[in-house]
């Protein structure tokens, strides 16, 4: 049986506020626990006034406060914005208070445009590169304390870190924690990093299709054993838009489409009510863009989401979807997300 969890942006609705939206955030959290939900994450994004998810780990705490059960964790934290050090002690805080509740998703990317992204960095190193070191950095922080901790380079996997191994050097209290690691990507470099280090791999299919099949071969083939997971994990990404018919999903995921057109456009605009005929005053190629991140879809009734699900599971079988779900009606959108769980877990 496929692993069924959320991806939340935290976007605003026309009109909503910022706590507006975080309630929202809150209480979609809770029901996806009611429901049987395997984990809640969300992701960071900077600089974008119509996504509340700028400081993810205080969401993630706001959540873990608000729901007993179910796994919360980021979807991701992008380390180009961070310090390894800091991000092990703030997950690590979130760990000791909420134990074995949080997930860390790493991305190599910045979440943002490249003027915010210097505004957040404020100097001009390659943390793009050395992606897999501040992996590596992050495993040693919440690795379990040692008699002779007093090397001056250790390695974990593939991967040799060039800290001093000293006691002096740790973010507490992360030390022995149980904090999952997970590799997001959207492309077959992060396939081949996941794999190399062991660790499950969430690709980013729902907004970025068009390498899904290739890069889950590469992970799975490639793929090498660790002391965090014996075998391939694979996480997918979907856009859900299901209801009762064909008909009223389709209209509800005009707020999809719109989501994405404003992506295309570098639009600055909150989650729009459904509009039928907004396809008809955008230009082709436009269209054509975002229709594409869009590819890796479920929308429409329980038996034809049923079966773009099988054909999708043919493709990648993947072990877990991440559902996305850009629906403007708060009830529709938890109408959604409860069928979903129906043609999933049956």
């Amino acid at each position: 049986m496929t692993d069924l969890s959320i991806l939340n942006l935290a976007p605003l609705r026309q009109g909503e506020t910022f706590s507006q939206a975080v309630d929202n955030l809150v209480e979609l959290a809770q029901f996806a626990e009611q429901k049987g939900y395997t984990r809640y994450w969300i992701a960071e994004h900077h600089n974008m006034p119509y996504l509340a998810s700028s400081a993810t780990s205080l969401l993630i705490q706001r959540v873990l406060d608000n729901t007993q059960s179910i796994r919360v964790g980021s979807g991701g934290v992008m380390l180009p914005n961070h310090s390894p050090f800091i991000v092990a002690e703030q997950y690590g805080t979130l760990a000791a208070l909420y134990p074995h509740r949080v997930d860390l998703g790493l991305g190599r990317a910045p979440g943002t445009d490249q003027a915010t992204a210097r505004a957040i960095r404020r100097h001009r190193d390659d943390f793009v590169r050395s992606f897999p070191q501040d992996i590596a950095e992050i495993q040693y922080y919440f690795s379990p304390l040692s008699a002779d901790e007093e090397g001056q380079g250790f390695s974990f996997g593939p991967v040799k870190l060039d800290v001093p191994k000293s006691a002096n050097v740790r973010a507490y209290p992360g030390p022995g924690l149980d904090v999952p690691l997970y590799i997001l990507g959207s492309s077959t470099e992060s396939a081949y990093l996941a794999a190399e280090l062991g660790l499950p791999y969430a690709f980013a299919s729902h907004f970025a299709p068009r390498m899904l099949t290739e890069a889950v071969e590469i992970y799975r083939r490639e793929f090498r054993p660790s002391e965090q997971l014996d075998k391939p994990k694979v996480i997918i990404g979907v856009n859900a838009v299901l209801a009762d018919s064909d008909e009223e999903a389709q209209f509800l995921s005009n707020t999809c489409l719109q989501f994405f057109l404003n992506v295309v456009t570098g639009s600055r605009s909150g989650m729009q009510p459904p509009h039928a005929d907004v396809a008809q005053h955008v230009p082709p190629h436009i269209l054509n863009m975002a229709e594409s991140m869009m590819s890796c879809s479920l929308i429409g009734s329980p038996d034809t989401a049923k079966a773009q699900l099988e054909r999708l599971q043919a493709q990648v079988q993947a072990d877990e979807l991440m559902a996305v779900s850009y629906i403007y009606d708060k009830a529709a959108q938890m109408r959604s997300y409860e069928l979903l769980v129906d043609i999933v877990k049956g």
